[in-house]
Protein backbone atom coordinates (compact mmCIF):
# COMPACT_ATOMS: atom_id res chain seq x y z
CA UNK A 1 0.00 0.00 0.00
CA UNK A 2 1.02 3.80 -0.49
CA UNK A 3 -0.05 6.38 1.56
CA UNK A 4 -0.13 9.86 0.33
CA UNK A 5 -0.36 13.02 2.06
CA UNK A 6 -3.99 15.20 1.33
CA UNK A 7 -3.65 18.00 3.98
CA UNK A 8 -4.04 16.48 6.96
CA UNK A 9 -5.39 12.84 6.08
CA UNK A 10 -4.00 10.55 4.05
CA UNK A 11 -5.48 8.23 1.44
CA UNK A 12 -4.82 4.63 0.74
CA UNK A 13 -4.03 3.73 -2.62
CA UNK A 14 -3.59 0.26 -4.01
CA UNK A 15 -0.32 0.19 -6.25
CA UNK A 16 -2.63 -0.60 -9.37
CA UNK A 17 -4.80 2.52 -8.58
CA UNK A 18 -1.47 4.38 -8.76
CA UNK A 19 -0.97 2.93 -12.07
CA UNK A 20 -4.33 3.59 -13.16
CA UNK A 21 -3.82 7.13 -12.16
CA UNK A 22 -0.93 7.30 -14.50
CA UNK A 23 -2.15 6.00 -16.90
CA UNK A 24 -5.10 8.63 -16.73
CA UNK A 25 -3.10 11.38 -16.77
CA UNK A 26 -1.24 9.89 -19.32
CA UNK A 27 -4.24 10.02 -21.54
CA UNK A 28 -4.99 13.41 -20.60
CA UNK A 29 -1.56 14.50 -21.51
CA UNK A 30 -1.81 13.14 -24.94
CA UNK A 31 -5.86 14.84 -25.37
CA UNK A 32 -3.63 18.44 -24.95
CA UNK A 33 -0.64 18.23 -26.94
CA UNK A 34 -2.66 15.90 -30.04
CA UNK A 35 -3.78 19.17 -31.36
CA UNK A 36 -0.20 20.34 -32.01
CA UNK A 37 2.14 16.99 -32.54
CA UNK A 38 1.76 13.65 -34.16
CA UNK A 39 4.59 11.98 -32.47
CA UNK A 40 4.59 8.52 -34.23
CA UNK A 41 3.16 6.16 -36.72
CA UNK A 42 -0.93 6.62 -36.80
CA UNK A 43 -0.45 9.61 -34.34
CA UNK A 44 -0.94 10.45 -30.42
CA UNK A 45 -3.04 7.36 -29.56
CA UNK A 46 -1.30 5.16 -32.60
CA UNK A 47 -4.85 4.65 -34.11
CA UNK A 48 -4.83 7.14 -36.69
CA UNK A 49 -7.22 9.29 -34.64
CA UNK A 50 -7.07 13.10 -34.94
CA UNK A 51 -9.82 14.24 -32.86
CA UNK A 52 -11.50 12.13 -30.58
CA UNK A 53 -14.91 10.71 -31.68
CA UNK A 54 -17.69 12.45 -29.74
CA UNK A 55 -15.72 15.18 -28.78
CA UNK A 56 -17.94 18.57 -29.88
CA UNK A 57 -14.76 20.80 -30.73
CA UNK A 58 -13.20 20.41 -34.46
CA UNK A 59 -9.83 21.03 -35.60
CA UNK A 60 -10.81 22.92 -38.76
CA UNK A 61 -8.76 20.42 -41.23
CA UNK A 62 -9.38 20.56 -44.68
CA UNK A 63 -11.11 18.40 -46.84
CA UNK A 64 -10.62 20.04 -50.12
CA UNK A 65 -6.97 20.54 -51.99
CA UNK A 66 -5.19 20.19 -55.28
CA UNK A 67 -1.90 21.18 -56.05
CA UNK A 68 -2.97 24.91 -56.32
CA UNK A 69 -5.66 24.99 -53.52
CA UNK A 70 -5.19 25.10 -49.57
CA UNK A 71 -1.39 24.42 -50.08
CA UNK A 72 0.48 26.00 -47.40
CA UNK A 73 3.92 24.97 -48.95
CA UNK A 74 5.27 22.16 -50.58
CA UNK A 75 8.66 20.78 -50.46
CA UNK A 76 10.80 18.42 -52.72
CA UNK A 77 12.17 15.25 -50.55
CA UNK A 78 15.38 13.85 -51.85
CA UNK A 79 15.81 10.15 -52.59
CA UNK A 80 13.02 7.70 -51.15
CA UNK A 81 11.27 7.10 -48.10
CA UNK A 82 7.53 5.94 -46.85
CA UNK A 83 8.21 6.62 -43.49
CA UNK A 84 4.92 8.48 -42.37
CA UNK A 85 6.01 12.18 -41.03
CA UNK A 86 6.54 12.63 -36.95
CA UNK A 87 5.27 16.71 -35.86
CA UNK A 88 6.62 18.31 -32.93
CA UNK A 89 7.40 22.03 -31.73
CA UNK A 90 7.26 23.23 -35.53
CA UNK A 91 9.81 20.49 -36.73
CA UNK A 92 8.46 17.94 -39.22
CA UNK A 93 10.99 14.66 -39.05
CA UNK A 94 10.93 11.91 -42.36
CA UNK A 95 13.09 9.70 -43.11
CA UNK A 96 14.68 8.59 -46.35
CA UNK A 97 17.54 6.27 -48.15
CA UNK A 98 18.82 6.10 -51.58
CA UNK A 99 16.79 3.77 -53.73
CA UNK A 100 19.62 1.17 -54.10
CA UNK A 101 19.77 1.00 -50.09
CA UNK A 102 23.28 2.37 -49.38
CA UNK A 103 22.57 5.47 -47.65
CA UNK A 104 19.94 6.23 -45.08
CA UNK A 105 19.05 9.95 -44.01
CA UNK A 106 17.24 12.06 -41.75
CA UNK A 107 15.16 15.15 -42.55
CA UNK A 108 14.01 17.80 -40.52
CA UNK A 109 11.61 20.34 -42.60
CA UNK A 110 10.32 23.13 -40.74
CA UNK A 111 6.96 23.45 -40.23
CA UNK A 112 5.60 26.54 -40.68
CA UNK A 113 7.65 27.02 -44.21
CA UNK A 114 8.70 24.29 -45.11
CA UNK A 115 12.66 24.96 -45.42
CA UNK A 116 15.05 21.90 -44.88
CA UNK A 117 16.61 22.93 -41.80
CA UNK A 118 18.47 20.09 -41.44
CA UNK A 119 19.54 16.77 -43.69
CA UNK A 120 22.24 13.99 -43.15
CA UNK A 121 23.55 10.41 -43.81
CA UNK A 122 23.31 8.62 -40.58
CA UNK A 123 24.01 4.91 -42.07
CA UNK A 124 25.82 3.53 -45.10
CA UNK A 125 25.07 0.09 -46.35
CA UNK A 126 27.81 -2.05 -48.13
CA UNK A 127 25.79 -4.38 -49.25
CA UNK A 128 22.00 -4.40 -48.68
CA UNK A 129 19.96 -6.53 -49.35
CA UNK A 130 18.20 -6.15 -52.81
CA UNK A 131 14.66 -5.46 -51.86
CA UNK A 132 12.47 -7.38 -54.64
CA UNK A 133 9.23 -5.58 -53.97
CA UNK A 134 7.74 -2.97 -55.70
CA UNK A 135 5.80 -2.02 -52.63
CA UNK A 136 8.89 -1.53 -50.17
CA UNK A 137 11.62 1.12 -49.63
CA UNK A 138 14.73 1.47 -47.51
CA UNK A 139 13.43 3.81 -45.47
CA UNK A 140 9.32 2.71 -44.60
CA UNK A 141 9.49 3.00 -40.76
CA UNK A 142 8.52 5.55 -39.33
CA UNK A 143 10.26 7.55 -36.40
CA UNK A 144 9.23 8.47 -32.91
CA UNK A 145 9.55 12.05 -31.57
CA UNK A 146 9.01 13.32 -27.76
CA UNK A 147 10.09 16.93 -26.37
CA UNK A 148 13.84 17.22 -27.25
CA UNK A 149 14.55 13.98 -28.92
CA UNK A 150 13.83 12.20 -32.40
CA UNK A 151 14.63 8.68 -32.87
CA UNK A 152 14.82 7.16 -36.61
CA UNK A 153 14.44 3.42 -37.34
CA UNK A 154 15.76 1.41 -40.38
CA UNK A 155 15.53 -1.49 -39.26
CA UNK A 156 19.07 -4.27 -39.46
CA UNK A 157 20.45 -1.28 -41.74
CA UNK A 158 20.24 1.40 -37.90
CA UNK A 159 18.41 3.03 -35.06
CA UNK A 160 19.50 6.83 -34.18
CA UNK A 161 18.51 9.41 -31.63
CA UNK A 162 19.18 13.04 -32.36
CA UNK A 163 18.64 15.81 -30.28
CA UNK A 164 15.76 18.21 -32.05
CA UNK A 165 17.19 21.45 -31.12
CA UNK A 166 21.07 20.98 -31.23
CA UNK A 167 20.77 18.09 -34.08
CA UNK A 168 23.59 16.16 -32.52
CA UNK A 169 23.44 12.58 -32.74
CA UNK A 170 23.07 11.38 -29.61
CA UNK A 171 23.25 7.68 -29.78
CA UNK A 172 23.13 4.99 -32.70
CA UNK A 173 22.57 1.25 -32.99
CA UNK A 174 23.74 -1.07 -35.93
CA UNK A 175 24.36 -4.07 -34.32
CA UNK A 176 20.48 -5.30 -34.33
CA UNK A 177 20.37 -8.57 -36.74
CA UNK A 178 17.68 -8.94 -39.29
CA UNK A 179 17.44 -10.37 -42.93
CA UNK A 180 14.43 -8.14 -44.00
CA UNK A 181 14.17 -9.70 -47.44
CA UNK A 182 11.68 -7.29 -48.50
CA UNK A 183 12.91 -3.77 -46.82
CA UNK A 184 12.21 -2.91 -43.19
CA UNK A 185 8.71 -1.75 -42.65
CA UNK A 186 7.71 -1.77 -38.67
CA UNK A 187 7.89 1.61 -37.69
CA UNK A 188 9.90 2.16 -33.59
CA UNK A 189 7.21 3.47 -30.45
CA UNK A 190 8.23 4.89 -27.15
CA UNK A 191 7.22 3.53 -23.92
CA UNK A 192 7.73 5.17 -20.88
CA UNK A 193 12.18 5.14 -20.60
CA UNK A 194 12.12 2.78 -23.75
CA UNK A 195 12.19 2.55 -27.39
CA UNK A 196 10.38 -0.76 -29.00
CA UNK A 197 11.57 -2.15 -32.33
CA UNK A 198 9.85 -4.90 -34.08
CA UNK A 199 12.14 -7.45 -36.21
CA UNK A 200 10.21 -10.00 -38.17
CA UNK A 201 12.89 -11.54 -40.92
CA UNK A 202 13.58 -14.15 -43.02
CA UNK A 203 16.01 -15.42 -39.85
CA UNK A 204 15.02 -14.11 -37.02
CA UNK A 205 11.79 -13.07 -35.61
CA UNK A 206 11.93 -10.78 -32.12
CA UNK A 207 10.82 -7.41 -30.52
CA UNK A 208 13.42 -5.80 -28.34
CA UNK A 209 13.45 -2.64 -26.36
CA UNK A 210 16.05 -0.03 -25.96
CA UNK A 211 16.87 2.55 -23.18
CA UNK A 212 15.78 5.97 -25.26
CA UNK A 213 18.46 7.77 -23.54
CA UNK A 214 21.29 5.34 -23.82
CA UNK A 215 20.22 3.08 -26.47
CA UNK A 216 21.57 0.03 -25.20
CA UNK A 217 19.36 -3.17 -24.65
CA UNK A 218 16.78 -3.66 -22.39
CA UNK A 219 14.95 -6.45 -23.05
CA UNK A 220 14.76 -8.81 -26.17
CA UNK A 221 11.63 -11.59 -26.47
CA UNK A 222 11.82 -14.01 -29.42
CA UNK A 223 8.62 -14.77 -31.61
CA UNK A 224 7.27 -18.38 -30.06
CA UNK A 225 5.67 -19.00 -33.82
CA UNK A 226 6.05 -22.70 -35.02
CA UNK A 227 7.38 -23.09 -38.10
CA UNK A 228 6.60 -26.59 -40.01
CA UNK A 229 9.53 -26.00 -42.16
CA UNK A 230 12.44 -28.31 -40.86
CA UNK A 231 14.31 -29.95 -43.23
CA UNK A 232 15.64 -33.97 -43.48
CA UNK A 233 18.25 -32.63 -40.45
CA UNK A 234 15.49 -31.14 -38.50
CA UNK A 235 17.10 -27.73 -39.09
CA UNK A 236 14.89 -24.85 -40.47
CA UNK A 237 14.52 -24.08 -44.17
CA UNK A 238 14.45 -20.35 -45.42
CA UNK A 239 10.75 -19.98 -45.74
CA UNK A 240 11.59 -16.00 -47.37
CA UNK A 241 8.22 -14.19 -46.82
CA UNK A 242 6.56 -16.69 -44.55
CA UNK A 243 8.23 -15.77 -41.44
CA UNK A 244 8.21 -12.07 -42.08
CA UNK A 245 5.63 -9.36 -40.73
CA UNK A 246 6.31 -5.53 -41.54
CA UNK A 247 3.27 -4.60 -38.92
CA UNK A 248 3.91 -1.84 -35.83
CA UNK A 249 2.95 -2.40 -32.07
CA UNK A 250 0.62 -0.54 -30.18
CA UNK A 251 0.56 0.10 -26.27
CA UNK A 252 -3.02 -0.28 -24.77
CA UNK A 253 -4.45 -0.38 -21.08
CA UNK A 254 -6.44 -3.68 -20.37
CA UNK A 255 -8.79 -3.64 -17.39
CA UNK A 256 -5.85 -1.35 -15.57
CA UNK A 257 -2.84 -3.21 -17.28
CA UNK A 258 -0.57 -1.89 -19.82
CA UNK A 259 -0.48 -4.29 -22.72
CA UNK A 260 1.79 -4.19 -26.11
CA UNK A 261 -0.57 -5.66 -29.26
CA UNK A 262 1.87 -7.14 -31.87
CA UNK A 263 1.32 -8.96 -35.40
CA UNK A 264 3.83 -11.66 -36.29
CA UNK A 265 3.71 -14.05 -39.22
CA UNK A 266 1.85 -17.01 -38.34
CA UNK A 267 0.84 -15.56 -34.82
CA UNK A 268 -0.60 -11.91 -33.12
CA UNK A 269 0.47 -11.65 -29.63
CA UNK A 270 0.06 -9.52 -26.37
CA UNK A 271 3.24 -8.86 -24.95
CA UNK A 272 3.81 -6.64 -21.21
CA UNK A 273 6.02 -3.69 -22.93
CA UNK A 274 8.01 -3.27 -19.64
CA UNK A 275 9.65 -6.52 -19.73
CA UNK A 276 8.81 -8.05 -22.97
CA UNK A 277 6.96 -10.82 -21.64
CA UNK A 278 4.64 -12.73 -23.82
CA UNK A 279 0.82 -13.02 -22.29
CA UNK A 280 -0.95 -14.72 -24.79
CA UNK A 281 -0.71 -15.73 -28.74
CA UNK A 282 -2.84 -16.52 -31.58
CA UNK A 283 -1.83 -18.80 -34.23
CA UNK A 284 -3.07 -17.26 -37.62
CA UNK A 285 -1.94 -19.02 -41.23
CA UNK A 286 -0.76 -15.28 -42.15
CA UNK A 287 2.48 -13.50 -43.11
CA UNK A 288 3.99 -10.55 -44.10
CA UNK A 289 1.28 -8.86 -41.65
CA UNK A 290 1.40 -4.75 -41.99
CA UNK A 291 -1.65 -3.12 -40.80
CA UNK A 292 -1.48 -1.83 -37.06
CA UNK A 293 -3.72 -3.51 -34.25
CA UNK A 294 -6.50 -1.22 -32.95
CA UNK A 295 -7.76 -1.27 -29.78
CA UNK A 296 -11.13 -0.49 -28.43
CA UNK A 297 -14.61 -1.70 -26.76
CA UNK A 298 -12.85 -4.17 -25.10
CA UNK A 299 -11.91 -5.83 -28.22
CA UNK A 300 -8.14 -6.20 -29.83
CA UNK A 301 -8.70 -5.69 -33.97
CA UNK A 302 -6.00 -7.53 -35.70
CA UNK A 303 -5.05 -8.79 -39.33
CA UNK A 304 -3.13 -11.70 -40.00
CA UNK A 305 -1.47 -10.25 -43.10
CA UNK A 306 -0.66 -12.29 -46.64
CA UNK A 307 -1.99 -15.80 -47.25
CA UNK A 308 -5.12 -16.21 -45.80
CA UNK A 309 -5.87 -12.49 -44.64
CA UNK A 310 -7.86 -12.35 -41.73
CA UNK A 311 -9.63 -9.43 -39.09
CA UNK A 312 -9.82 -10.54 -35.61
CA UNK A 313 -11.35 -9.19 -32.64
CA UNK A 314 -9.81 -10.69 -29.91
CA UNK A 315 -10.60 -10.73 -26.13
CA UNK A 316 -6.54 -9.85 -24.85
CA UNK A 317 -7.68 -10.70 -21.34
CA UNK A 318 -6.34 -14.21 -22.21
CA UNK A 319 -2.75 -16.12 -21.34
CA UNK A 320 -0.90 -18.61 -23.28
CA UNK A 321 -2.56 -19.89 -26.47
CA UNK A 322 -6.13 -18.59 -27.11
CA UNK A 323 -6.61 -19.23 -30.77
CA UNK A 324 -9.66 -21.20 -29.78
CA UNK A 325 -11.07 -19.38 -26.91
CA UNK A 326 -10.39 -15.80 -27.25
CA UNK A 327 -11.54 -14.96 -31.14
CA UNK A 328 -14.91 -13.17 -30.74
CA UNK A 329 -15.60 -12.82 -34.54
CA UNK A 330 -13.55 -12.72 -37.59
CA UNK A 331 -13.69 -12.09 -41.07
CA UNK A 332 -11.72 -12.83 -44.14
CA UNK A 333 -13.91 -10.33 -46.53
CA UNK A 334 -12.15 -7.62 -48.43
CA UNK A 335 -9.36 -7.30 -45.50
CA UNK A 336 -6.42 -4.66 -45.84
CA UNK A 337 -3.42 -6.40 -46.45
CA UNK A 338 -1.13 -3.08 -45.83
CA UNK A 339 -3.43 0.01 -44.70
CA UNK A 340 -4.58 -0.19 -41.08
CA UNK A 341 -8.00 0.66 -40.34
CA UNK A 342 -9.50 2.98 -38.09
CA UNK A 343 -12.18 2.21 -35.19
CA UNK A 344 -14.92 5.20 -34.80
CA UNK A 345 -17.74 4.56 -32.18
CA UNK A 346 -18.99 1.65 -32.67
CA UNK A 347 -17.55 1.36 -36.03
CA UNK A 348 -15.00 0.16 -37.41
CA UNK A 349 -13.85 1.10 -40.86
CA UNK A 350 -11.14 -0.45 -43.19
CA UNK A 351 -9.93 -0.44 -46.76
CA UNK A 352 -8.30 -3.18 -48.54
CA UNK A 353 -5.28 -2.32 -51.15
CA UNK A 354 -7.87 -2.67 -54.14
CA UNK A 355 -9.71 0.08 -52.87
CA UNK A 356 -12.67 -1.61 -50.78
CA UNK A 357 -13.72 0.75 -48.13
CA UNK A 358 -15.74 -1.67 -45.70
CA UNK A 359 -18.19 -0.77 -42.80
CA UNK A 360 -18.08 -2.74 -39.95
CA UNK A 361 -19.99 -3.12 -36.21
CA UNK A 362 -16.92 -3.38 -33.98
CA UNK A 363 -19.26 -5.68 -31.35
CA UNK A 364 -20.00 -7.97 -34.08
CA UNK A 365 -18.02 -8.00 -37.34
CA UNK A 366 -21.71 -7.13 -39.24
CA UNK A 367 -21.23 -5.34 -41.98
CA UNK A 368 -23.14 -2.16 -41.97
CA UNK A 369 -22.00 -0.60 -45.29
CA UNK A 370 -19.49 -0.89 -48.34
CA UNK A 371 -18.26 0.99 -51.17
CA UNK A 372 -15.43 1.05 -53.85
CA UNK A 373 -12.74 3.53 -54.02
CA UNK A 374 -10.76 4.37 -57.27
CA UNK A 375 -7.20 3.26 -56.98
CA UNK A 376 -4.97 0.71 -55.05
CA UNK A 377 -4.00 1.38 -51.54
CA UNK A 378 -1.11 1.44 -48.82
CA UNK A 379 -1.60 4.41 -46.58
CA UNK A 380 -3.41 4.01 -43.35
CA UNK A 381 -6.44 5.58 -42.43
CA UNK A 382 -7.00 8.70 -40.63
CA UNK A 383 -10.18 10.12 -38.79
CA UNK A 384 -10.62 13.88 -37.93
CA UNK A 385 -13.43 16.10 -37.89
CA UNK A 386 -16.10 13.49 -37.97
CA UNK A 387 -14.80 12.05 -41.34
CA UNK A 388 -12.40 9.39 -42.77
CA UNK A 389 -9.37 10.16 -44.86
CA UNK A 390 -7.91 7.74 -47.65
CA UNK A 391 -4.96 7.89 -49.82
CA UNK A 392 -4.28 6.25 -53.11
CA UNK A 393 -0.59 5.06 -54.45
CA UNK A 394 -1.76 6.93 -57.73
CA UNK A 395 -2.51 10.21 -55.75
CA UNK A 396 -6.18 10.41 -54.72
CA UNK A 397 -7.53 11.52 -52.04
CA UNK A 398 -10.94 10.68 -50.58
CA UNK A 399 -12.48 12.09 -48.00
CA UNK A 400 -15.82 10.72 -46.52
CA UNK A 401 -18.09 10.81 -43.62
CA UNK A 402 -17.52 7.95 -40.35
CA UNK A 403 -21.54 7.11 -40.20
CA UNK A 404 -22.97 4.78 -40.82
CA UNK A 405 -24.43 5.40 -44.03
CA UNK A 406 -21.80 6.38 -46.98
CA UNK A 407 -21.56 9.88 -47.90
CA UNK A 408 -18.44 11.57 -49.67
CA UNK A 409 -17.01 14.19 -48.35
CA UNK A 410 -14.56 15.40 -51.36
CA UNK A 411 -12.05 14.05 -53.81
CA UNK A 412 -8.65 15.22 -53.94
CA UNK A 413 -6.06 14.90 -56.52
CA UNK A 414 -2.26 14.89 -56.68
CA UNK A 415 0.86 14.82 -59.03
CA UNK A 416 1.78 11.69 -56.89
CA UNK A 417 0.65 8.67 -54.70
CA UNK A 418 0.62 8.07 -51.44
CA UNK A 419 2.74 5.59 -49.90
CA UNK A 420 3.39 7.07 -46.49
CA UNK A 421 0.46 7.69 -44.27
CA UNK A 422 -1.06 11.16 -42.94
CA UNK A 423 0.28 13.10 -40.15
CA UNK A 424 -1.73 16.19 -38.36
CA UNK A 425 -0.77 19.20 -36.26
CA UNK A 426 -3.72 21.70 -35.23
CA UNK A 427 -5.44 22.41 -38.61
CA UNK A 428 -2.90 21.41 -41.12
CA UNK A 429 -2.58 17.80 -42.88
CA UNK A 430 0.96 16.65 -43.30
CA UNK A 431 1.20 14.75 -46.68
CA UNK A 432 3.49 12.78 -47.92
CA UNK A 433 3.87 11.51 -51.38
CA UNK A 434 6.32 9.89 -53.55
CA UNK A 435 7.88 12.90 -54.27
CA UNK A 436 7.07 16.00 -52.00
CA UNK A 437 5.85 16.69 -48.65
CA UNK A 438 2.75 18.92 -48.12
CA UNK A 439 1.11 21.46 -45.39
CA UNK A 440 -2.17 21.30 -46.44
CA UNK A 441 -3.69 23.83 -44.56
CA UNK A 442 -7.80 26.19 -44.99
CA UNK A 443 -6.92 29.51 -45.36
CA UNK A 444 -10.65 30.37 -44.51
Amino acid sequence: MIQTPLGKSFVMMTKRSVRWCLFVLLLSAKATFAQDAWPQFRGPTGDGLATVPGDSQTRGLPVRWSETENVAWKTAIPYQGWSTPVVMDGQVWLTTATPDGHDFFAICVDAATGEIRFNQRLFHADNPEPLGNPMNCYASPSPAIEPGRVYVHFGSYGTACLDTKTFEVLWKRDDLPCRHFRGPGSSAILFENLLILTMDGVDVQYVVALDKATGRTVWKTDRTAEWNDLDENGKPRDEGDLRKAYSTPLVVDVNGTRQMLTVGAKAVYGYDPATGRELWKIKTPGFSGAAMPIYGRGLAFMISGFGKTELMAIRPDGRGDVTDTHIVWKTGSMVPQTPSPVLVGDLFFMINDTGTVTCLEAASGKQVWRERMRGNFAASLLYGDGNIYCFSREGRATVFKAARQYELVSTNIMASGFMASPAVSGKALFLRTKEHLYRIESNR
